[in-house]
């Protein structure tokens, strides 16, 4: 074999084990958790066996060793005659890390420390009561000699299977006639008959001609009443079903008349099916013939008696489909509730190069852009008014979103591939600290791009250590606490708001708040005299430096860590934040974009600047009025919204646009909340509207602005910034400036 075909099917063999080392991982740890399916206990032993055989064939022996030891006391389990409660378990999960540092190796070069494999191996050994071979593998694996002789056979040809299957007949084209007149109800339920003329028109061909007979003069005309009716001439290779199916959700909202004009089979009646079925008995049948049409010869063999149905049937066409009374006569697979072809063809899946994907992202990301330079050039040139222009527009813009989503459903990945790394790490750190601790993950399902993905890894790591290592106690405190021995740490995904939120919560003892407080200020962070919030000093520990750690250890200690976490989800256009109660523990929440390529804005004018506002953060927008806004301490001013007192804050001045505020009267606020709930209001000049704008990283290509997320590129050319609401919002709570040491920490 060639060395690239080699190369090739070595990667494979590789991209499966990762596959499988998960299988491995989240199988034990429902069993762990108590789980008695054999079917899990099946996977896991499936998951090592596969590891082991790909592994032979390119010669990892050490691999294949360990492997086969693994999978012996597996196929104990597996067998009943060894409870993987316990101990058991605790082992098996052990060589689970060992066995996967064992693939890792093999596929990035190093080595595993041999007293660890060597550990690993006699603790499977004791298990399963086998000595542990020396040498090759046990003789159980060697391949018995079957006998087998090969035998030569020639195969047909693609071109003499094709010429022996049947033509396919030409679809039949139906013609009909569909009136349409939406009731005002209708428009009520929120539904657009556009939409379902557009649904109808993917039929097939279609002309359509609107009736405005029935349009009153203008100050006749109820804004909520209906008026049109649409007369639509469709040419389709559907059925009538087909047809009235596309107006199955405004059933009972409109009046609806749908005529077939020709194509369609006229309903036989009862007298003439008889008929029918009188003539097929007493026709003759060359039986010879009949052999190769196996549903009309078994019919006529059996001289099947058939009742006639009591309503119109449409007979159908033996000669084109000989296979359908076959079809019709046995229920199908699927039926019975097993798998059939169609089930598993719809589960299958392909290998593509992630970079394939992200040119494609990319690609993507232009058609945006060049849809909202068209956009804006027509509306320039006047052309956009027109309803042709007008139509052609919305379908562009239509179809350009529904690619750049689905670009971005082949990108999504749930969050499990991120999850199934911390349980080895919750057990290293355990194990390393003297503590005991146990991991609940929930919404492994949560789905977020690959690249938010890859990128959350690093900061969870973090936080998971930290999290075992300062919030939770040892065995003996949390005894004398009143709290069980085994600590907790729970990992949770969920969708919020279009944004994908992480928690990491323990219930350990808390923020030390005086402790966290003495640090910053001894280390000369804060100054000692600052007035501050349980939240802001529970944010310090968040400042580049800050560590509790009294020793330097491989955990933590070394001054790196949660200032690290808190850029790294920067960088993301994330946010993190804490909530702690002192004796009941901690919880860390990100909250990240579901993706980092496109996203839905508010543009708005900030002193002749554009800036864009990310839609997920704006609650509503409202005009404020000279009564409404109340000044708060210095030039700090409030506004008045259903009894509740609102920040007010001035976008332009924040961000340093112009050194003085502007009259609130004279612009527009955005009602936008955080993540903790708190809601502010940023003040803008003027809004442009919405739109999808595709983000480029300002960081990468130009450099780090406070308050600023990322920028992207309007329809007319121009860079426009995308607002950090948040660190905006943090700003103005700290005299404007949003790199203040409490900024930071916020």
């Amino acid at each position: 074999m060639a060395g690239n075909e080699m190369d090739s099917l070595r990667q494979i063999f590789f991209q499966e084990c990762e596959e499988q080392l998960a299988e491995l991982e989240s199988g034990l740890l429902e069993i762990e958790g108590g789980g008695e399916d054999p079917e899990i206990v099946n996977a896991v032993f499936r998951a090592v066996h596969s590891i082991k055989g790909g592994a032979g064939a390119f010669a990892l022996d050490e691999l294949v060793r360990f492997a086969h030891v693994f999978e012996t006391v597996l196929d104990e389990v597996r067998k009943g005659r060894l409870d993987p409660a316990g101990a058991v378990v605790e082992v098996l999960l052990r060589s689970a890390d060992v066995l996967a540092d064992l693939v890792r190796v093999a596929r990035d070069g190093g080595s595993v420390d041999a007293e660890r494999i060597r550990t690993g191996t006699e603790e499977l050994a004791s298990l399963s009561g086998t000595p542990v071979a020396t040498g090759d593998l046990a003789e159980e694996d060697s391949v018995e000699d079957l006998g087998f002789t090969p035998v030569a056979v020639a195969f047909p040809t693609f071109d003499d299977i094709a010429a022996e299957l049947p033509t396919e007949p030409e679809p039949t084209v139906f013609e009909y006639t569909v009136t349409f007149k939406p009731h005002a109800s209708l428009y009520a339920s929120a539904n657009e008959p556009a939409v379902l003329l557009r649904e109808l028109g993917r039929l097939g061909e279609m002309t359509v001609s609107c009736d405005t007979s029935s349009v009153p003069a203008l100050s006749e005309i109820d804004p909520e009443g209906s008026y049109l009716a649409w007369m639509i001439e469709l040419k389709t290779t559907q059925s009538e079903d087909d047809v009235r199916a596309v107006f199955e959700f405004v059933d009972g909202d409109c009046d609806l008349t749908i005529t077939a004009n020709n194509g369609a089979a006229p309903p036989v009646e009862d007298a003439d099916f008889e008929a029918l079925l009188r003539s097929i008995r007493e026709a003759p049948v060359d039986v010879a013939a009949a052999a190769d049409e196996p549903a009309i010869a078994e019919a006529v063999i059996a001289d099947v008696s058939v009742t006639a149905p009591e309503f119109p049937v449409a007979v159908p066409d033996f000669a084109a489909k000989p296979d359908s009374a076959k079809s019709e006569s046995k229920p199908d697979k699927a039926e019975k509730g097993d798998k059939s072809a169609s089930g598993e063809a719809a589960q299958q899946t392909i290998r593509v190069d992630l970079d394939r994907v992200d040119r494609l992202m990319n690609l993507v990301g232009e058609l945006v852009i060049n849809q909202a330079m068209l956009s804006q050039r027509l509306g320039e040139a006047g052309l956009a008014r027109s309803a042709e222009f007008a139509t052609g527009l919305d379908e562009f813009e239509q179809l350009t979103r529904d690619i750049q989503e689905g670009v971005m459903a082949i990108r999504a990945q749930p969050v499990k591939s991120v999850f199934q790394r911390m349980p080895r790490l919750v057990r290293e750190v355990a194990a390393a600290t003297h503590k005991k601790v146990r991991l609940v993950t929930e919404g492994e399902g949560t789905e977020v791009d690959k690249t938010v993905i890859e990128r959350l890894a690093d900061p969870l790591t973090h936080m998971i250590r930290n999290a075992i290592d300062h919030g939770l106690e040892k065995p003996e405190d949390r005894i004398a606490a009143g709290k069980r021995e085994e600590g907790l740490v729970k990992l949770s995904a969920s969708h919020r708001s279009g944004r994908i939120v992480i928690d990491i919560a323990d219930d350990g003892a808390g923020i030390n708040r005086p402790r966290v407080r003495a640090i910053a200020e001894e280390k000369g962070l804060i100054p000692a005299n600052a007035q501050l919030t349980d939240d802001e000093v529970d944010n310090l520990i968040f400042l580049p430096g800050f560590s509790t750690a009294s020793t330097i250890s491989d955990i933590s200690g070394r001054g790196v860590g949660m200032d690290v976490v808190k850029r790294s989800i920067q960088a993301l256009g994330g946010r993190v934040s804490i909530t702690s109660r002192p004796g009941h523990g901690s919880t860390f929440t990100l909250s990240l974009p579901l993706t980092l390529a496109v996203l839905y804005g508010m543009v708005v004018t900030v002193a002749d600047q554009t800036l864009v506002v990310p839609l997920t953060s704006i609650i509503e927008t409202l005009k404020p009025k000279p009564g409404d806004i109340h000044g708060f301490g210095g030039e700090a001013r409030v506004i008045a919204l259903r009894n509740n007192f609102i920040p007010l804050v001035d976008v332009g001045r924040e961000l340093g646009y112009r050194n003085h505020s502007t009259d609130p009267g004279a612009g527009v606020a955005l009602l936008v909340e955080s993540d903790g709930g708190a809601q502010s209001a940023l003040l803008v000049d003027g809004i442009q509207g919405q739109r999808q704008v595709v983000i480029k990283s300002l960081e990468a290509n130009y450099g780090r602005v406070p308050g600023i997320a990322a920028a992207t590129i309007l329809g007319d050319g121009r860079v426009a910034l995308i607002v950090d609401v948040d660190a905006v919002v943090a700003g103005s709570r700290n005299g404007g400036n949003p790199e203040s040491v409490l900024a930071l920490a916020g």
